[in-house]
């Protein structure tokens, strides 16, 4: 969805509140008058400046869409959240509070809510220390979605990440407005608020360790502190001041009473100072007084909980499920023509071969109509991934009582109905003739009628599973599990005279039961099967009396009410799913520092200079400058700029950029939001997949080579994308592993890592897990300096870093900058783009570099002392306001050459800056680092990676193997669903592979379908498991391929052989349940063929889900992609229309079809040896393994040839996943 239609949509959901009839009122009048005003929607993207990108879609971590700024603003995120609406419908509802919180809005004399003592009219600002739990994850949404409805309570958690200071202080100056004179009660919890920002609030929360140190008035806290003995220094920010004083490595420096010796006061001291405080005891004064419900507005509760009425809930989520299908139209046509497709083959296929309508005929046909069955149930599949990728925002919705589950669950399911529609339609008009069913209108329509229900069925099912599943690692999973049990017990695989007698209930207990009694009795009960055998009753009844399928023609329309039936109870428990089960996400408590070492006996801190630290482990390195000249970068035009009017193709998003980056040199790169910092940095850096790029880039004078680039950079990314089951420590030591030089000995990189790990303040969690963002893990800021120390520990001459402190308070910020700050100083070129620095870290760096929105360089030079220089030159331009005393530079500078300043003054920042001496001392300069220095070479490495390809490749082994055996979503999901899949088999099966108990070809068929359904389920979940575990290690290895660290082959070789042991347990879990109980031959060949088959068949349909996965931009895709497989596998593997019978332009796909040498290898090494064993076969005696050779042609003599055949497929589908990891990249930057 695009910005707007996701304000619009939002804005939908809350109402309008009280204003709904002065709001008609307005309208009624504007119409009369002929005037036509901007939407509230418009208004309100104005002033959260979101108006440019106004419909340009989000996108995701895959798609560039808007920038994370604007990403910021845009959204509502957290799974924990709750937002307060006391005015909606003129009223508001208590059951909106949540339980944690009721007692803190008892206090309403006044008629508004009294949250933490929260009063009207005051906008609050909570700061939080690092040394306590993470408390923010509780009250975590943002802006934009939120504003635009009627609510009158905000609750809003670092809301500036990722923001620039100028951006953030327009918006909080937004946000005190809407509480002054709107009335509105904000509590904005703020990592880096700017000294202007946070002057801008009326109280401050400050906590620390979960606990209230202070909770009043804003002019009141330093009083507070500074009778506490600490004092905030003049250009130190208040805020900055207020998360420092809490520390203890930093309290001290704050001490005012020089005349007495100075004590660490804990957060405890602190709370009980407060207490005894005036402002403590007035707080507690106001929260000790009783609710009384006589002072209550009548209208200040209500008992309905949405904003909407029920008809209204629904016609919006209607509408926007609908625009959601419109956008994924490519997904809905691909599953479309994929269908039309195999139609099309399937009937080709079966193609008018049996005009006899004889028994043999008959067993055609009737794989015919199974095979058309489970092909729609697996073609809704991709309908799974579908909906757990949509959950996120639905929990997110639904917590903030945007709407409930049902009105969710309707839409989904009404209007998926015309896509069932379709596909049944598609698929039975092109195979219905092909293949020959009987040609009479009321037949066809029938047969359409059931695959319709059976393929809504099956949506409806994987929507189901997929809403109490909730992962992408175990719906696939949970989904084919249920698919098995429905195939198992649906009347094919066995029928139901062959299932034990106290499981035959199960049959009537599967969908597909009933659609095969419809669709079978719809063909088999037609005139033209009504030929009478030799046991006395037709050709038409024989084969529904051996399936079990022998029902009156009434039992159609009972068939049809109870896949009805089915339908609703799926969409009622998934409509029930989404409304009892809460998000996967979790908040977490984060312990501090000084308990941690506490805990691990290390409470004793050791002292350490982080400066001599870090200089004494640095590692050679050669010092290079970065030069570039008239940078140009393009991009195609949106087609929602087009459609605007914007005739030109290529849109231009850097102008011109000249420019240099030295050695020793802390480089700041600015800019508002959307000015094209990060996009300078991905150009620089070389990691734009897109886009056209312009201009001379060089490194120590000599063009850039973007391999030698990649071996002497480091990148730290906005988005901190890490593989979520290694730890900390193992992160970073396998970043130092394949990126430092081969001649470093183990030892000495050891020692590099733990100095990085201090350097960093992550050694005392350097055994923890990184997680899921959002999930479980590392907490935001823990992530950041993640990233920040995986890009140190290579070493690198030149260090990019985006946004390297957003997402941090500013003790960890300055943390951060300090360590930065001592890299540069090692001689290394450090370039960092930064949005809100305090005056501390923004004084912190050497040289500056402003981008003004466009792409155009607007100052590129030194800052000076306290940014003097900066300062001065911006002043000298007339017209701009001059900076007032003790205000953040950067924030001012932002300000004063914003686009509304530029358009204030009609000047244009760039053209000075051009004519500026400032550029011409910089042009010059850079035309000197464009010459190679006297006596120096172009840098050149002898190898492409620091570490030969068998070390890539144990590095890269040893990280699979700790993610493989930390996942048990993955791997013990899959073996569960394989001992689950092994008894099941087991037990319906049960001895019935003995020779003894086979007497016919029915007998035969049931136990070869036994082995056809253990290796096509065994197979396919174990492809679908292995599909998105590969895809979250996907987004891990574009990083780690951008940055150089490995061969894309020594990857792929690792991942592919860390299946080979998983593979191979569950090959022997199968061998050791179901062999025995299904009563195979106990013979030592026979078994070990048995277990080799299945290792390979397992084998490779893994690694044909890692390759699916590879080459296609996202699970969806992918699932759609490889169900056709499955479906291709299914129909010519030689089980469900025999080898002899496929014609002849399709009997290469069944010789290229794995399934069909794992089938051969099966039957013939099983029942092709049995030449004493005879059955009745279709009315004559044969030889078992006769019968296996003519009817399959399956010959007992080419059995090595085909164990070589099938154990190639694996070694092709790893070489071609290799091959594809190497060459595509789906990321759009």
């Amino acid at each position: 969805m695009t910005v707007r239609e996701t304000l619009d949509f939002s804005a939908r959901f809350q109402g309008v509140g009280s204003r709904a009839e002065i709001m008609k009122e307005v309208i009624k009048k504007e119409k009369e008058a002929g005037i036509t005003p901007d939407p509230d929607i418009d208004a309100y993207m104005k002033i959260m400046g979101l108006d440019k990108c106004a419909d340009v879609k989000v996108g995701n971590a895959m798609r560039r869409g808007i920038s994370g700024g604007e990403m910021k603003r845009l959204t509502t995120e957290g799974h924990n959240t709750r937002f307060y609406n006391p005015n909606v419908s003129q009223n508001t509802n208590l059951k909106e509070i949540p339980a944690e919180l009721a007692k803190w809005s008892l206090n309403n004399s006044k008629h508004y809510l009294v949250l933490f003592g929260l009063r009207p009219s005051t906008m609050s600002c909570r700061i939080v220390t690092t040394v306590g739990p993470n408390f923010s994850t509780q009250l975590d949404f943002l802006i934009g979605e939120m504003i635009v409805g009627p609510c009158k309570v905000l609750l809003m958690d670092e809301i500036s990440t990722g923001l620039d200071s100028s951006t953030t202080f327009q918006i909080v100056s937004c946000l005190q407005q809407l509480a002054h004179i709107s009335e509105y009660t904000i509590l904005v919890s703020l990592l880096q608020p700017a000294p202007e920002t946070y002057d801008l609030f009326d109280d401050i929360i400050l906590m620390g360790e979960g606990k209230v140190v202070y909770h009043g008035p804003k002019n009141l806290i330093m009083t507070f502190f500074e009778s506490c003995g600490f004092k905030c220094p003049e250009r130190k920010g208040p805020a900055d001041f207020l998360q420092e004083v809490l520390s203890k490595k930093d309290q001290q420096q704050y001490w005012s009473r020089s005349e007495q010796w100075y004590n660490f006061i804990t957060v405890d001291q602190f709370c009980d100072k407060f207490k005894a405080s005036q402002v403590g005891q007035s707080l507690a004064e106001d929260l000790s007084k009783l609710y009384e419900k006589s002072k209550a507005n009548k209208n200040a509760l209500s008992c309905s909980i949405y904003s909407l009425s029920k008809w209204h809930l629904l016609k919006a989520c209607f509408d926007r499920e609908l625009l959601l299908m419109k956008r994924n139209a490519f997904l809905h046509i691909t599953k479309a023509v994929q269908l039309g497709l195999l139609a099309i083959i399937t009937g080709t296929v079966f193609f008018r071969t049996h005009k006899n309508f004889d028994i043999v005929s008959a067993n055609y046909y009737m794989g015919s109509l199974f095979y058309a069955l489970i092909l729609l149930m697996v073609n809704g599949i991709p309908e799974l991934v579908m909906s757990i990728s949509r959950l996120p925002v639905f929990y997110k919705h639904r917590d903030h009582y945007l709407y409930p589950g049902w009105a969710y669950a309707i839409p989904a399911f009404i209007l998926k109905i015309p896509a069932s529609l379709v596909a049944a339609l598609s698929w039975t008009s092109i195979s219905y003739y092909l293949i020959g069913y009987t040609p009479e209108a009321p037949r066809y329509f029938r047969q359409l009628l059931v695959l319709f229900l059976v393929h809504t069925g099956a949506l409806s099912l994987y929507r189901c599973v997929g809403s109490y599943c909730q992962t992408i690692a175990v719906g696939p999973i949970a989904a084919t599990m249920s698919l098995l049990v429905i195939l198992l017990f649906g009347g094919f695989l066995i029928p139901r005279p062959s299932m034990p007698n106290w499981l035959k209930w199960g049959f009537w207990l599967s969908p597909l039961s009933y659609a095969e009694i419809g669709l079978t009795g719809n063909e088999f009960l037609a005139p033209r099967w009504l030929k009478i055998t030799i046991s006395g009753v037709t050709i038409g009844r024989r084969i529904l009396i051996d399936r079990g399928l022998d029902f009156s023609v009434y039992f159609y329309w009972i068939s049809v009410a109870a896949l009805i039936g089915f339908i609703l109870l799926y969409n009622i428990g998934f409509a029930i799913g989404l409304t009892i089960k809460q998000s996967p996400g979790a908040s977490q408590a984060i312990i501090s520092n000084d308990k941690i070492r506490i805990c691990h006996g290390r409470d004793q801190e050791k002292s350490k200079d982080i400066k001599i630290g870090m200089r004494r482990m640095a590692l050679p390195f050669t010092p290079l400058t970065i030069s570039f000249r008239d940078v140009n970068y393009y991009v195609d035009t949106p087609p929602e700029m087009r459609k605007k009017g914007y005739m030109g193709r290529k849109l231009q998003l850097l102008r011109n950029i000249t420019g240099a980056f030295q050695p020793g040199i802390l480089s700041a790169l600015m800019g508002v939001t959307g000015a094209g910092k990060t996009t300078l940095l991905d150009v620089l850096a070389g990691r734009k997949t897109g886009g056209v790029i312009e201009g001379d880039i060089r490194m120590g004078g000599y063009p850039k080579v973007q391999q030698t680039f990649s071996r002497i950079s480091g990148y730290c990314e906005q988005n901190d994308v890490h593989s979520p089951q290694i730890t900390v420590g193992e992160s970073v030591a396998y970043s130092a592993w394949l990126r430092l030089p081969a001649e470093i000995d183990t030892k000495t990189r050891k020692e590099f890592v733990d100095e990085v790990l201090e350097i960093i303040e992550l050694d005392e969690i350097r055994d923890a897990l990184v997680g899921t963002p959002g999930v479980n893990g590392l907490s935001r800021e823990q992530r950041k300096r993640l990233t920040i120390a995986v890009e140190l520990v290579s070493n690198p001459s030149i260090v990019f870093m985006d946004e390297p402190t957003s997402g941090l308070d500013a003790r960890a910020a300055a943390i951060a900058m300090r360590a930065v700050k001592n890299v540069a100083e090692t001689g290394r070129t450090v370039v960092c783009t930064i949005h809100q620095p305090s005056i501390e870290i923004f004084e912190a760096f050497d040289e500056l570099m402003l981008i003004k929105r466009g792409g155009e360089l607007i100052y590129a030079g030194p800052l000076g002392q306290h940014s003097c220089k900066v300062i001065q030159y911006f002043q000298s331009i007339p017209g701009v306001p001059k900076i007032k005393d003790n205000y953040n530079p950067s924030t001012w500078m932002l300000e004063v050459t914003s686009t509304s300043m530029e358009a204030q003054l009609g000047v244009d920042f760039a053209q000075i800056y051009t004519g500026s001496s400032i550029c011409k001392d910089k042009d010059e300069l850079i035309k000197g680092f464009s010459m190679p220095p006297p006596g120096t070479s172009d840098l050149h490495f002898p190898t492409r990676f620091p570490q030969k390809f068998l070390e890539q490749f144990k590095a890269c082994l040893w990280k699979q193997f700790l993610s493989h055996w930390r996942t048990p979503s993955y791997n013990l999901v899959r073996i569960v669903f394989m001992a689950f899949s092994s008894i099941i088999f087991g037990v319906l099966y049960w001895q019935q592979g003995n020779i003894r108990h086979i007497n016919d070809q029915q007998g035969l068929f049931t136990i070869l379908g036994c082995m056809y359904g253990i290796t096509i389920f065994t197979g396919i979940n174990n492809s679908q498991s292995a599909m998105p575990f590969v895809a979250v290690e996907r987004s891990v290895m574009y990083r780690e391929r951008f940055a150089g660290m490995y061969s894309p082959w020594a990857y792929s070789f690792a991942q592919v052989a860390m299946e080979i042991p998983y593979v191979l347990m569950l090959a022997l879990l199968f061998m050791l349940i179901a062999y025995p109980t299904i009563g195979y031959a106990w013979t030592a060949a026979k078994f070990c063929w048995f277990f080799y088959t299945m290792f390979w068949t397992l084998l490779y349909f893994v690694y044909f889900g890692m390759l699916i996965v590879s080459i296609t931009p996202n699970l969806q895709v992918a699932s759609i992609y490889a169900s056709s497989f499955y479906m291709t596998q299914h129909l010519l593997s030689g089980f469900v229309v025999p080898p002899s019978q496929i014609p002849k332009w399709w009997i290469w796909l069944y010789y290229i079809s794995p399934m069909s040498w794992t089938l051969n290898l099966l039957f013939t090494t099983q029942f092709g040896f049995e030449d004493s064993s005879n059955i009745l076969v279709f009315g004559e005696t044969k030889p078992i393994a006769a019968f296996v050779r003519d009817y399959f042609g399956f010959h007992r003599e080419l059995l090595p040839l085909s164990a070589i055949i099938l154990a190639a497929y694996p070694v092709l589908f790893a070489i071609l996943y290799g091959y594809s990891i190497s060459r595509f990249n789906f990321q759009k930057r």
